[in-house]
C-alpha cells in the first residue's frame, strides 16, 4: 500500500496525491449544494454519536461520498473508505480525502479485480464496527474471506438496489450474520435518488460519449423501476421514442399508461438506436439481441454491476474492437460490418462516463445514511440479523429538512383533522 514512512496520513493507496488541492475545490463545491447534510454535522460535531466507532465504507469514491465521509469523521467516527466501482473512482476526490481531510482511502480509477479485491481488505483491516456498502461486495467478502472480524459488526447500511437484492437472498438463505439497513429503500433515496439522479445522469453520460442527439431517436430501457422510470421520462422528455422492456406486467402495464411502448428486447433490439439497462440482473443485452442491432447502436448500462450487457461475449465474438472511439467508448465491429458502441466498458455509465448523481439528490440519499448509522450505534443491539428498513421518522425527518431547504412549506392538521384521521368513531 502507498503508506508514506515519516508521515502522519492514515492509510491509504491513492493514484496522485498532487491532485488533493484540486479535489479539495471539487468536495467543497459539492457541498454547497447538500444543505442537509451540512446540518447533520453541525449536529454531530456538537453530539459526537460515533466516538470510538470504526466505520469501512466500500462506495462510489466522488465528491458527494467525500461530503459525507466528512460527516461521519465530524461525529468522531474513523473511517476506511474503498472504491465499489472501479471506473467511478474520482482520483482528486481520492487524494482530497487523504491529504486535507485525513481520511483513510484505498481507491485508484480502474484498478484491476485483483487490486478492487485488495481496497476491499484494507478498508476492513481497521476491524469496523459498522460498514457501509454500495453492491453488497464489502458484505460478500466479509461472509466469505474475513468471517473473523463478523463478531465485531454490530451492523451496516446498503445503498443499492443490486446490494438489497443480494442481501435479501442472504438472509433467505441463513447467511447474513449481521443487520443490514436498506437505505436504498426509502422515499427519500429511491423516489428522489434513483428517478432524479439516475434519470438526468445516465443520460448526461450518453451525452458526454457520444454527443448524440436523442430527439426523434428510438432509446430502449430494460427496467422500469424508479430507476428505469426517471431514465424513460427524461429521454422522452427530449424527444426520444421510448420502448420499455419488463419482466413485471404490473411494472410493463404502468409504463404502457405512461405511453411507453411495451415489447420483449428480442423485437426491441431490432428498432433501438440506444439501449440502456438498469435491472439489477446479468444478460439483458447478450448474444441474440447483439446479432439483430442496427448498426451504430449504442448500449450503456446504469445497474451496478458490469453483468447486464454480455461485455465478455462482445470481446470474444466482435472481429474488431475499436477501444476508446471517443470519451469512455469502446466500437465492436461485428462478422457483418455493424458496429456497436459500449459506453464505460458496460460499468456503472452515469459514473464511468460522467459524474454520477447531482450533488442536490444526493444530499437526501446520504442524510439517511448518516442518520441511520446514528440510529444504528443505538438500536443495533436490538435488531436481529437480516434485512431492515430505514425507521420512518428518519425518511421524514430529511424529506422536511429538504424541502425547507428548498423554500417549501407544508400544512399542518388542525386538532378537528387529526382527531379524525386517529379515530374510527367519526362517521362519514
Amino acid at each position: 500500500m502507498n503508506v508514506p514512512v515519516t508521515s502522519t496520513l492514515p492509510k491509504h493507496d491513492i493514484a496522485d496525491a498532487s491532485l488533493a488541492a484540486q479535489g479539495r475545490m471539487r468536495i467543497e463545491w459539492a457541498e454547497r449544494n447538500m444543505p442537509v447534510l451540512s446540518q447533520i454535522r453541525a449536529r454531530f460535531e456538537k453530539s459526537q454519536p460515533f466516538a470510538g466507532v470504526r466505520i469501512s465504507a466500500c462506495m462510489h469514491v466522488t465528491t458527494e461520498t467525500a461530503v459525507l465521509m466528512r460527516v461521519l469523521k465530524a461525529g468522531g467516527a474513523d473511517i476506511a473508505l474503498c472504491a465499489s466501482n472501479p471506473l467511478s473512482t474520482q482520483d482528486d476526490t481520492a487524494a482530497a480525502l487523504v491529504h486535507e481531510y485525513g481520511i483513510s482511502v484505498f481507491a485508484r480509477n480502474a484498478v484491476d479485480r485483483d487490486g478492487y479485491y485488495k481496497h476491499i481488505n484494507a478498508s476492513l483491516d481497521i476491524e469496523p464496527h459498522q460498514v457501509f456498502d454500495d453492491g453488497c461486495d464489502l458484505v460478500n467478502t466479509l461472509h466469505t474471506t474475513r468471517k473473523e472480524l463478523i463478531p465485531n459488526i454490530a451492523g451496516g447500511c446498503e445503498e443499492t438496489t443490486t446490494g438489497v437484492i443480494r442481501l435479501n437472498q442472504m438472509a433467505k438463505d441463513g447467511a447474513l450474520q449481521f443487520p443490514m439497513i436498506a437505505v436504498n429503500d426509502t422515499d427519500t433515496k429511491h423516489m428522489f435518488d434513483n428517478r432524479y439522479g439516475t434519470g438526468q445522469s445516465t443520460l448526461d453520460a450518453v451525452f458526454r460519449a457520444t454527443n448524440f442527439l436523442l430527439a426523434g431517436r428510438i432509446l430502449v430501457v430494460a427496467g422500469f423501476g424508479y430507476c428505469g422510470k426517471g431514465v424513460a421520462e427524461r429521454a422522452k422528455g427530449m424527444g426520444a421514442d421510448v420502448i420499455i422492456t419488463e419482466i413485471d406486467p404490473t411494472k410493463a402495464l404502468d409504463a404502457m399508461m405512461q405511453g411507453f411502448r411495451v415489447m420483449p428486447m428480442a423485437d426491441a433490439a431490432k428498432l433501438g438506436d440506444v439501449f440502456i439497462t438498469v435491472t439489477g440482473n446479468r444478460d439483458v443485452l447478450r448474444d441474440e439481441h447483439f446479432a439483430v442491432m442496427k448498426d451504430g447502436a449504442i448500449m450503456a448500462n446504469s445497474g451496478h454491476f458490469d453483468i447486464e450487457i454480455d461485455v465478455a461475449w462482445l470481446e470474444q465474438h466482435a472481429a474488431k474492437k475499436n477501444a476508446k472511439m471517443r470519451h469512455q467508448t469502446d466500437e465492436y465491429v461485428m462478422a457483418d460490418g455493424r458496429r456497436l458502441l459500449l459506453i464505460a466498458e458496460g460499468r456503472l455509465v452515469n459514473l464511468g462516463a460522467a459524474e454520477g448523481h447531482p450533488a442536490s439528490v444526493m444530499d437526501m440519499s446520504f442524510s439517511d445514511q448518516a442518520l441511520t448509522a446514528e440510529y444504528l450505534v443505538k438500536e443495533a443491539k436490538n435488531l436481529k440479523p437480516g434485512v431492515h428498513n430505514v425507521p420512518t421518522y428518519i425518511d421524514k425527518e430529511v424529506a422536511s429538512l429538504k424541502l425547507k431547504s428548498m423554500g417549501g412549506l407544508i400544512d399542518t392538521l388542525t386538532p378537528a383533522q387529526d382527531m379524525y384521521l386517529n379515530s374510527w368513531e367519526h362517521g362519514s
